[in-house]
């Protein structure tokens, strides 16, 4: 039986078509779901092992990036998010998806009464670029030795970026500390060889180059830049001149996300 995953969507939402067919080409079923119909129906969680915010402006981006999906996320499923994860269930934020998995608190764990720690209780956010303006372009992520133990360590790899609030913050250096000693460094922006990246290689300034965090137990991933936009060799705008490549680095992500769940549920 395939693993199976859920790509939630809402108002404003436009990357869960090449989201769920990257999570289909890495292995697994998945489904199109909206996220009222999550609400009236959590237990619709069970059957899934991945739950997947895809990318996109909900709600406009009205508020504040986000920030009105993951309240509503923290709200009307935040007990069942948290159940979710600990009984071995992944989810993954990509771009808008990450900036409501920030506000649902999921990165952070649960509160004593199981609710996610989100909201304005939060110690870290995405905020604007310190370009001030929407940065669109390619960049290369490092996968960094954490938690999340399915990203191959080291690995250089291309992905496009395509957001205007994709700038990591911590509310203190202690907080910073925390994440970094727990191992929730998940992936950095750097340069094509492997270096410190700068502007534009770093397109948000986001602290200490930081392109992805995930939770203390490795099953929550949030990232800004978009793997499922990098499925085919023929994605990339350079493909003519990086040789053979039977897919897109981006597929891989995809297949050892599914490859990872599979095998938790065994």
């Amino acid at each position: 039986m395939s693993t199976h995953a859920i790509v939630l969507r809402t108002a404003g939402t436009n990357c869960e078509h090449e989201t769920k067919l990257a999570l289909e080409r890495g292995g697994a079923s998945a489904e199109l779901l909206h996220l009222h119909k999550l609400c009236a129906e959590p237990a619709r969680l069970d059957a899934a092992r991945i739950l997947v915010l895809p990318g996109g402006f909900s709600y406009g981006d009205d508020i504040a990036a986000g920030r009105v999906l993951g309240h509503e996320l923290r709200t009307f499923l935040g007990r069942e998010l948290s159940a979710f994860v600990a009984r071995g269930g992944f989810v993954l934020g990509v771009c808008n998806g990450f900036q409501a998995l920030v506000d649902t608190g999921l990165l952070e764990g649960p509160d004593a009464d199981g609710r996610p720690k989100g909201g304005e209780r939060r110690s870290i956010a995405l905020s604007a670029n310190e370009s001030g303006h929407y940065e669109c372009r390619w960049v290369t992520l490092r996968n960094e030795p954490s938690k999340c133990a399915w990203l191959e360590a080291g690995l250089l790899w291309p992905v496009p970026v395509a957001h205007g609030e994709g700038r990591l913050v911590f509310k203190d250096a202690a907080t910073l500390e925390r994440v970094r000693r727990n191992g929730q460094i998940a992936l950095r922006y750097v340069t094509a060889d492997g270096g410190a990246a700068h502007y534009p290689e770093l397109p948000n300034g986001s602290t200490d180059a930081i392109a992805g965090l995930c939770d203390a137990t490795g099953r929550v991933l949030g990232l800004m830049p978009h793997p499922e936009r990098n499925l085919s060799p023929w994605n990339h705008p350079r493909w003519t001149r990086m040789g053979p490549r039977e897919a897109g680095e981006g597929l891989e992500f995809y297949r050892r996300l599914v490859e990872a769940a599979g095998s938790a549920a065994r």
